[in-house]
Order: structure tokens, then sequence, then C-alpha cells
């Protein structure tokens, strides 16, 4: 998949922004038909990080979001701010 087509917007909640800071976690709404791996290697792709992890879970709206939790040499904080929404 193209990764522009897997990753659909970043979610910043509060709980969300508690993730970036203590977590090293971004959160995005993702294509229901995107694998752990197609999260994985757009985001690496899209934000030029590092992945370490990725959890998925389909919440009661129907949508797809995606956890990504970042390898420690890159901040979430960083790729948060570049995308405006911290």
């Amino acid at each position: 998949m193209d990764p522009y087509e897997v990753i659909l917007y970043p979610m910043m909640t509060e709980s969300a922004s508690l993730m970036v800071e203590k977590e090293n976690k971004l959160v995005f709404i993702v294509n229901l038909k995107a694998a752990k791996k197609d999260v994985k290697r757009a985001v690496e792709e899209l934000y030029e990080v590092e992945v370490e992890k990725v959890n998925v879970l389909i919440t009661p709206r129907g949508e797809k979001k995606a956890f990504v939790k970042l390898h420690p040499d890159y901040k979430a904080a960083d790729v948060a701010i570049k995308l405006g929404i911290l």
C-alpha cells in the first residue's frame, strides 16, 4: 500500500499527548485494510523515523487506530511538532 493511503490522519487527544510525552508514542487513524507492517513502513517513510512497535485497534466508530512506538533514538514530540499537532 502507498504510505499516503495507509495513514489517514494523526490523532491528538489529551491521552494521546500524554503518550507522546511519556511513552514516545504517536497515534494515527489508519486505513482499515492496513496491516501493522504497512503502518510501520508508512510512518518510517513519511516521517523519517525508526519504529519499534505498532499496536492497532478498531474503535467503536469503525475506525482503525494505530499506536506507534518510536525507537528511543527518535522523539515523538519532534514528529508531533513537525505535524503541527503539539
